[in-house]
């Protein structure tokens, strides 16, 4: 009984499919791809935090999508650095391990979004009402924006997952790289009605919020700029809002391009891979694109670059 109740727990899931011939250089490629992506988001995440002329609601805000970041490319590259050697057919995963992997996949993905939505909003403060930036973006209002951004998400998906783990399960195949909503309640033989209600309900919600928010928010800021009489301050917040809409463009396509793959059948491998782009591609590019571009943040990091350089210069000459 034990037995069976321990197999009926265990999933097979497909993983990245790779050819035995494939299976080291798509290790190493993943291996350095996960390092990058994590060193450079943490030490931002610290840079930030350790540097007083950094702490200003901009950068507080974008520590929330480093530390997301680093999270989501977590939830899904070990578990694929670790089957890379694995044959397809002896790919497992307990239940619970894949309710959690998918509960975080998704989480993150949430996250992204409503982070991204209260970045849009603090460039609309600095921009479009700059007398007043300091007085609403205090230190307890970031904490406020940035609270309600990973809880809105948290409770979203919660409630998808909560639809998914509480029904039946006939099936113990997961045809996807890694465990998400859509691969859970595709092994129940049970009616899926109130999670495709909900899910295309949930998705259709938080895309249009997502779009439209950040949409009309850059739309006002640009007119704001196009109109201002100040053309080094326009230059400057227009750089910087180019900044966010470059993020958020990746983002989205990320987002989009699994969605349509899947509509072709004959693209279902492609499909697979395009969706492990969504937690690689954003937080792969992210950190070069704000260190590359905010002129403070780059020169902090320069700064710290020459500080260290100069202390092994001085330790060697001793």
């Amino acid at each position: 009984m034990e037995n069976q109740t321990r197999e009926g727990d265990m999933l097979l899931l497909e993983g990245l499919k790779v050819t035995p011939q494939s299976s080291i250089p798509a290790f190493i490629l993943l291996l350095l791809i996960y390092i990058f992506i994590m060193v450079s988001n943490i030490s931002l995440v610290v840079l930030i935090s350790t540097e007083r002329s950094l702490h200003q609601p901009m950068y507080l805000l974008f520590c929330n999508m480093s530390i997301n970041d680093a999270f989501g490319v977590s939830t899904i590259i070990p578990r694929l650095l670790s089957d890379a050697f694995t044959p397809i057919s002896e790919r497992s995963i307990r239940y619970i391990d894949c309710v959690v992997q998918a509960f975080a996949s998704h989480f993150h993905a949430g996250t992204s979004h409503s982070v991204l939505m209260v970045m849009a909003f603090d460039r609309y403060v600095a921009i479009c009402n700059p007398l007043r930036y300091a007085t609403i973006m205090t230190l307890r209002m970031v904490v406020r924006l940035s609270a309600g951004a990973w809880l809105a998400a948290f409770i979203s998906v919660a409630i998808l997952m909560g639809l998914s783990i509480r029904l039946s399960r006939c099936r113990r195949v997961i045809f996807n790289p890694f465990c998400d909503n859509a691969s859970l309640f595709k092994l129940s033989c049970e009616s899926l009605l109130y999670n495709h209600i909900y899910g295309l309900g949930s998705a259709v919600l938080i895309l249009g919020s997502s779009m439209c928010s950040v949409t009309l928010t850059y739309l006002r800021i640009a007119l704001v700029c196009l109109t201002g009489k100040n053309k080094t301050l326009n230059s400057k917040a227009l750089q910087t809002c180019g900044t966010h809409l470059a993020v958020y463009v990746i983002m989205l396509t990320m987002s989009f391009t699994p969605m349509i793959i899947h509509r072709r059948p004959e693209w279902a491998d492609s499909g697979k891979v395009a969706s492990i782009l969504f937690f690689v591609i954003p937080p792969l590019m992210n950190p070069v694109i704000y260190g590359l571009q905010c002129k403070e943040l780059r020169l902090k990091i320069f700064s710290v670059f020459h500080r260290n350089r100069f202390k092994d210069g001085k330790s060697f000459h001793k």
